[in-house]
């Protein structure tokens, strides 16, 4: 049977939840154990396909086409565990389920309760499909004391009861802040959130302590003695220098030993950590830099694009180079030239990323121009790939009011809402005026790609399998005119109906993909498009 990890957070958000326990998860890896991480999120949307970037940062999306809360991507670039439909819930998927359920007369007429109903869904979801696992580590969305979260408290405790005491355990992640007038850590909103935690019937066993400063002895012991933990049990996270050194630090603070000794468990030998040694040694010691522009429209938040980031950052591992980021935001190159080159020209390569809506769409095409005129490296995700085919058409095809359908009516659709196509699931089908999370063609499709295309000798393959979230697609109408102009249709869905990949071989490195290759990509095993990517970024440095 499996056993339970559950982790709570307390005194703020944005402690780091979900990097802690995607270290976790890698250093029971390292030891040899099967694992698998899920997220209990308490807010009400069924999921987070319609919250706003802003609100929420990226949307994850698995390979079974489950759209899902960003650290899913943390728990999957930590274990290369792919994630699916069943390691999310929010709370309004379970009312969802409840309400339908009430509403067919499942409940035979009882009264539906937040105890046992609510509960007993989320410990349904907790312990599903976990035969094949030895660790399965839960993390609760929020802050203890959130009324949002207390259905989901209440829930780990029963199950801690229900498995035997033995078998789940809780890992609670707080804060102790460093108060600089008085040059002092403070433990007593730790020791605030623990009796908080304690007073709902759940006691942990491990506290991870984020702070500013060294955790000295004595506060450690004070934490212990009035949290009612082992002083070894308070574990000190500090900030890192890259979130991969992060399972090495928790090693070296003693957090995966003292998570099995809460279980009884005595660990045979030390981790195999030399992957994250290698990559920690690659980060530290990089043997030049490029610098990759950003044309985007949410900017501003660089959560939106958070596994497009890390992506990056996997290219740069690849390379052994540091790639830096210059994050521009797309409509300050709407109608301005000077801007442009301004801001483009320091760059070794520029990438559009996916996005939604007609703004800053022109800056976007503007940028493609740029990369393609100015022989720069240029890769477009998602709606980059659409924006690419657009300035393909006005540019060079002679079709001057070519756009998109999502920017409404326009008489040269390039790219438009396509209803229908052939998925894994036979034919699918989507409406104009659909709920918006129900018309995204969504997860893992197949692609064939040409045989002598760049794509397919930087896959090293002509089938392959990516994740999309998309409404809209190039419109195959176009493509001979496209390739008239030199951009390439080097892949295709398996019935030759959905354009998926975009290329210009007469140019240094052209590539638009309408699908998300940032979503697969690893620290331990870079994606192939943007390990070549930043390849030819380090190319294109030497030139200059």
């Amino acid at each position: 049977m499996a056993r339970f990890i559950f982790i709570t957070g307390g005194v703020v958000s944005s402690l780091g939840k979900g990097l802690m326990a995607a270290s976790l998860a890698a250093l029971l890896q390292a030891r040899g154990y099967r694992v698998r991480i899920r997220k209990f999120d308490p807010y009400l949307n069924v999921d987070p396909g319609t919250m706003s970037p802003y609100q929420h940062g990226e949307v994850y999306v698995t390979d079974d086409g489950a759209e899902t809360d960003l650290d899913l991507g943390h728990y999957e670039r930590f274990t290369g565990v792919a994630a699916r439909q069943s390691d999310n819930v929010t709370s309004g998927r379970i009312y969802q389920q409840i309400i339908q359920r009430e509403r067919r007369g499942d409940y035979l007429g009882a009264t539906v309760q937040v105890i046992p109903h609510v509960t007993d869904a989320i410990k349904a979801f907790a312990k599903d499909q976990t035969d094949d696992l030895d660790f399965v580590l839960c993390e609760i969305g929020g802050t203890v004391g959130d009324i949002e979260s207390l259905p989901f408290i209440e829930a780990i405790r029963q199950l801690k009861n229900e498995v035997g005491r033995g078998n789940a355990i809780s890992v609670h992640v707080t804060l102790v802040p460093y108060i600089a007038a008085a040059g002092e850590l403070k433990t007593k909103p730790t020791q605030h959130s623990v009796r908080e935690l304690a007073a709902l019937g759940v006691q942990p066993d491990v506290l991870v302590c984020r702070c500013e400063q060294p955790l000295p002895p004595s506060e450690r012991a004070k934490i212990a003695l009035f949290c009612n933990v082992p002083e070894t049990a308070v574990i000190p996270a500090l900030d890192a220098k890259s979130i991969y050194a992060v399972p090495l630090q928790y090693h070296g603070e003693g957090l995966d030993t003292e998570v099995l000794r809460a279980f009884g468990i005595t660990p045979s030998s030390a981790p195999d950590l030399s992957r994250w040694t290698e990559i920690v040694d690659r980060l530290t010691n990089p043997e030049g830099e490029v610098t990759v522009g950003v044309v985007g429209k949410y900017v501003g938040l660089q959560d939106a694009y958070k596994s497009l980031n890390e992506a990056l950052v996997h290219g740069g591992i690849a390379n052994r180079v540091k790639v830096n980021v210059r994050w521009i935001d797309a409509e300050i190159f709407e109608n301005d030239d000077a801007e442009i080159a301004a801001q483009l020209e320091p760059c070794d390569a520029i990438l559009v990323p996916g996005a939604f809506g007609e703004r800053g769409a022109e800056g976007k095409i503007a940028s493609v121009r740029f990369a393609r005129e100015r022989e720069i490296p240029y890769f477009g995700i998602c709606f980059g790939m659409q924006m690419a085919c657009v300035e393909g058409a006005r540019d060079l095809a002679g079709i001057s009011q070519a756009s998109s359908t999502e920017f409404g009516p326009t008489t040269e659709p390039v790219v438009g809402l396509i209803t229908e196509w052939m998925g894994r699931d036979g034919l699918q089908k989507r409406e104009a005026e659909g709920d918006l999370g129900g018309t995204m063609r969504l997860g893992a499709y197949e692609a064939k790609l040409a045989g002598n295309s760049v794509v397919a000798s930087i896959y090293g393959d002509t089938t392959i399998h990516e994740r999309h979230r998309h409404r809209y697609e190039v419109n195959t109408g176009y493509k001979d005119a496209l390739e008239k102009g030199g951009l390439v249709f080097s892949g295709m869905s398996p019935d030759g109906t959905l354009p998926e990949i975009v290329e210009r071989p007469d140019h240094p490195w052209f590539v638009g993909v309408q699908f998300h290759p940032e979503l697969k990509s690893k620290p331990f095993d870079p994606h192939p498009l943007f390990a070549s990517f930043i390849g030819a970024a380090v190319k294109q440095s030497r030139l200059v």
